[in-house]
């Protein structure tokens, strides 16, 4: 019993159980307690800059040349590329075969249109503008904004320098792995107050949002959440056993990070902590450091899912038809419209919001309609994402022989 009751995993799960009671019956005070769990999310956010910045400067400086470190980009981004393809058709095919928005009815406000904009305003629609964004006017302001991809562009240049220099940078690579070290134990301390913190966001959500909402919904939350796992289990899960893995096993293994995104509903707040789980699963820190904070921006699996079938959602429920070179376009627009909310708090609606009036006939304004659900289905789509990261990198760590796998059978055991 004194076990379980200093097991990180059981207060994680009975908070998120407590919340939900919590703030179903006090919602007014639920409500109230936000910021405990926007407190932990900051704590975490805070140094994820610097992790990725010393993880990826480390591994790369640590890669034999330059082409190693290009095999392991390029076989990530094409894993990316069609993992998140994969998604979005998936909920595409879903949203068709059940057609689930084809009995609703809704009426769309002035409010409802300017609640939608302002969502829009938050994505970049050009790619010029995407380019010009990765890249930090300086390094010192990328860091203090917490902008991951212009850190993620500064720390892959640094890393291919110091590793041209060789032996010269030996000192200071040292050094950033002694940094490093020394902020994966602030992330070790900051998981202990994970509990308080999930207790507030499941508090604030349910006093909020209420249970109410999510009934309304049910069926389009419904199908969302099994797509993703569809996708998880069978098509994420399906690839990883082609190699000879199995997935529950690892997701038993990263059992605390999944459970801090479901009561979080932030993939960022178990970052950190997957990173270093990855490591001692026996994948090197080069690939390690380079794969996951890219995967962060690029590898959103969940999110991608969510767009194609809440956009034709929306499309069935005001009754906007929409043929098949329809919908393939506007799979196509959503996903590259979503690279342009990378780090942006709520991406999914944010890009959902964005992509309507690209995408053209449907209503923009009809986005309020799933508003009240995005709360507790951007839990599925953190989840998703998490876990396609975490299986990207491993893939390509035994692509490149860059994974232990005798100390992955032990940690696995």
């Amino acid at each position: 019993m004194k076990k379980l009751f200093s097991n990180l995993t059981f207060w994680v799960v009975a908070s998120i159980f407590i919340g939900v009671v919590f703030g179903y019956f006090f919602p007014h005070t639920g409500e109230s307690l936000e910021p405990l769990g926007i407190a932990f999310i900051k704590l975490v956010k805070m140094l994820i800059a610097p992790i990725i910045f010393c993880t990826i400067v480390t591994g790369i400086a640590g890669m034999e040349d330059t082409k190693k470190f290009g095999s392991v980009g390029l076989k990530a981004i094409l894993l990316f590329l069609a993992n998140t393809t994969i998604g979005a058709i998936m909920g595409l095919l879903a949203i068709n075969i059940f057609r689930i928005g084809d009995g609703l009815h809704f009426s769309i406000s002035a409010e409802d249109t300017e609640r939608a904009s302002n969502f829009a305003s938050k994505v970049d629609h050009g790619g010029g503008n995407f380019l010009l964004k990765v890249i930090p006017e300086n390094v010192i302001g990328a860091f203090a904004e917490g902008n991951l991809l212009q850190v993620l562009v500064f720390s892959v240049l640094f890393g291919i320098a110091l590793m041209k220099i060789g032996k010269k940078a030996t000192p200071f690579v040292k050094g950033l792995k002694s940094l490093e070290a020394g902020l994966f134990d602030v992330i070790r301390i900051i998981m202990r107050f994970a509990p308080i913190g999930i207790f507030g966001a499941m508090s604030f959500t349910v006093g909020k949002y209420g249970l109410g909402t999510l009934v309304s919904l049910s069926q389009f939350v419904m199908l969302f959440v099994g797509t993703c796992l569809v996708f998880v289990l069978f098509v994420v899960g399906g690839l990883f056993r082609a190699f000879g893995f199995n997935i529950l096993k690892v997701l038993s293994y990263l059992k605390e990070e999944i459970l801090i995104v479901l009561g979080t509903s932030s993939s960022e707040a178990a970052l950190p902590s997957m990173m270093e789980k990855l490591e001692k699963l026996g994948c090197s820190r080069s690939v390690v450091g380079l794969v996951v904070p890219t995967g962060f921006s690029f590898n959103l699996d969940g999110t991608s899912i969510y767009l194609t079938m809440g956009a034709m959602f929306l499309a069935q429920v005001t009754h906007t038809p929409l043929d098949l070179s329809a919908q393939i376009e506007l799979c196509l627009i959503l996903l590259v419209m979503s690279k342009g909310a990378a780090g942006v708090a709520g991406a999914g609606l944010v890009v959902l919001a964005a992509g309507l009036p690209v995408i053209g006939g449907i209503p923009p304004g009809s986005i309020a309609f799933i508003i009240g659900v995005d709360c507790f289905m951007s839990r599925g789509r953190s989840f998703t994402n998490l876990i396609g990261n975490a299986i990207a990198t491993i893939l390509v760590a035994k692509w490149e022989n860059e994974i232990d796998m005798d100390v992955y059978n032990k940690e696995l055991q």
